[in-house]
Formats: structure tokens, sequence, C-alpha cells
């Protein structure tokens, strides 16, 4: 990194740099004779790892590899929530490196180093086909989520590759093998499961798959338009609000508790579940899972 002086401050700096340079003094050796030698020896051993440490951040920040790209759609999609869309329709390979749902990548707005993770919303293989990225985007005050949902479109953001192991979705395939797929989300942790719902994991040849999806009221509820073609894919939706309005009839209270009055669990070897969203929660949805026999290898979760 850089640094760039004006003029004027380069001319009120050069007297001092050029006339009251100095070596600092030389450390007699007598004072090194007093001085023990595992005490020289842990400070340079603690300032070689340290600016070892300092030169590794350095290499991982440098492997980062940013690309710019546009905003093609920015508008809200629930309460606090904006649909995101971004071209990458000239970037065949950023496009290509999202291979699973549940997969995220890091985005950088202009003038603001520090990136925010965001799980992608779209399936596999919207990229390829739209040229496009999607995202539900959480607007957080004081963070880069609230800059980008500020943006408009045909503004450039810069994206790195797409990462993460995402939804293992094969532990839990095939389908006539895992008849139950178990399905869990919290807010905006509902993106990447709309990439596995939309990317299809053969949920038309299950007999149970049900999508618990927690929100603290209905207009904080994203993809409400998208329910009907998700249901007839073979996924029933169970909407979870924690703090409903009085016309609510539907389930009230946290998606765990929802879930643990309504289990349901027919053949636990027979039974796979995916979660996304507040910790609390997948803590809470895993516990409940591996007492009932649910094997902790088929609970997935997109890291």
């Amino acid at each position: 990194m850089s640094v760039k002086l004006s003029p004027s401050t380069l001319l009120s700096l050069s007297p001092p740099l050029l006339h009251a340079h100095h070596s600092p003094p030389l450390i007699s050796m007598s004072i090194l004779r007093r001085l023990a030698p595992n005490h020289l020896t842990t400070h340079l051993r603690h300032h070689h790892r340290r600016r070892l440490a300092t030169v590794a951040a350095a290499v991982r920040q440098d492997t980062t590899i940013w690309t710019q790209a546009p905003l093609s759609e920015i508008e809200p999609a629930a309460e606090s929530l904006f649909h995101v869309s971004i071209d990458v329709s000239d970037y065949p390979d950023l496009a290509a490196s999202h291979t699973r749902a549940g997969q995220y990548l890091q985005l950088r707005v202009p003038d603001v180093e520090k990136p925010s993770f965001l799980a992608i919303a779209s399936p596999p293989s919207y990229a390829a086909e739209k040229g496009a990225f999607e995202f539900l985007v959480k607007s957080v005050a004081g963070s880069t989520a609230e800059l980008l949902c500020g943006l408009k479109k045909g503004d450039v953001v810069e994206l790195s590759q797409a990462t993460g192991r995402g939804f293992e979705i094969d532990q839990i395939e095939p389908a006539e093998k895992y008849p139950t797929v178990l399905i869990f989300a919290t807010g905006s942790g509902i993106s990447p499961i709309r990439s596995l719902i939309e990317s299809g994991f053969s949920a038309d040849k299950r007999s149970d798959v049900r999508l618990y999806y927690g929100a603290r009221n209905i207009k904080r509820m994203a993809y409400q338009d998208r329910f009907k073609d998700w249901e007839s894919s073979g996924v029933k939706i169970v909407p979870v609000l924690s703090q409903p309005d009085g016309r609510w009839t539907g389930e009230t209270g946290y998606v765990q508790a929802a879930f643990a009055m309504a289990k349901q669990i027919y053949s636990p070897t027979g039974t796979g579940a995916v979660l996304c969203g507040q910790k609390q929660m997948t803590e809470e949805i895993t516990s409940i899972l591996v007492s009932d026999g649910v094997s902790i290898e088929k609970i997935l979760k997109n890291f």
C-alpha cells in the first residue's frame, strides 16, 4: 500500500527528513552481556513470528480475485430485506464458480474495503442461463450490506469467486432412501434455501419435505410470491411468526418450538435435514433431530 502526500506536505517534511535523520545509539557489548540469552531468543522469536504472520496475512489478502460487475436490479423484497441482482454475463469463470446451493461469496462496494459475505439465492444454473447472481440482503445499520442496499441499478460492485462447500445434498440421496427432508430457515437465511429448492433435489419424489420458515412478522417474510411454485415442486411450507398481528392464524413463536410440537419423524434413518439461520435455532433443531435418532451426517448446513 502506498501513501500519496501533497507537495505542501512534502515541503514541510523535507527539512527534518534531510537534516534530522540519525541512527539509534548502539547497545554496548557490556549491556548485551548482562541481558539473559533466553530473553533475547524469546524476543527475536516473537518478532519473527509477528513478521511471518504479517506476511501470511498479506498473501491471503492478495489471493482474493475481485471482479467488477454492475447491479442489474435492486428492490425491496420484504421489510429490511432487499432483492439484489448482479450482472455477471461478461465473466463466465465467475458464474461457473457457483456449483452448489448454499455457497456464498464476498462483495465490496465502492470506496469500502471491508467486504460483506452473502449467500447466493439463485440456483447454480441461473448464472449460466441468465448471466446473473441473485441475493437476498438484510440492510443492517453501519454495515457494507446497508451501503449495498442504498445503491442503484448500474452501480458497480466487486465480487469474489463463489466459495464454501454449500449443502452437501448427496448425503441425503437417493430420494427413495431419504423420503423425509426437513428444512429450517430464519430471516435472510431463506436465501440459500431458495437456491436449494429451485436447483432441485427430487422433492417431488420424496413423501415428506417440509420447510419451517421463521420471521418476526409477515412483512419480514421474503419470497412469499414463490411459495406456490415451491409447493408445486413438492415442498410443504410452514411459516412461523414470532411477533404476528391479530389476523395471523398460522404457527407462532420460534421455528424450533413449532417443530418440536409436531415433529412427525416416521423414520429417523430415512430422514435428512437442511438448516440455515440463527445460531440458536440451528443448535436446538440439531439437538432435537439427533435425540430422535437422525444421523448428524444427514443434517446439512452451508459452511
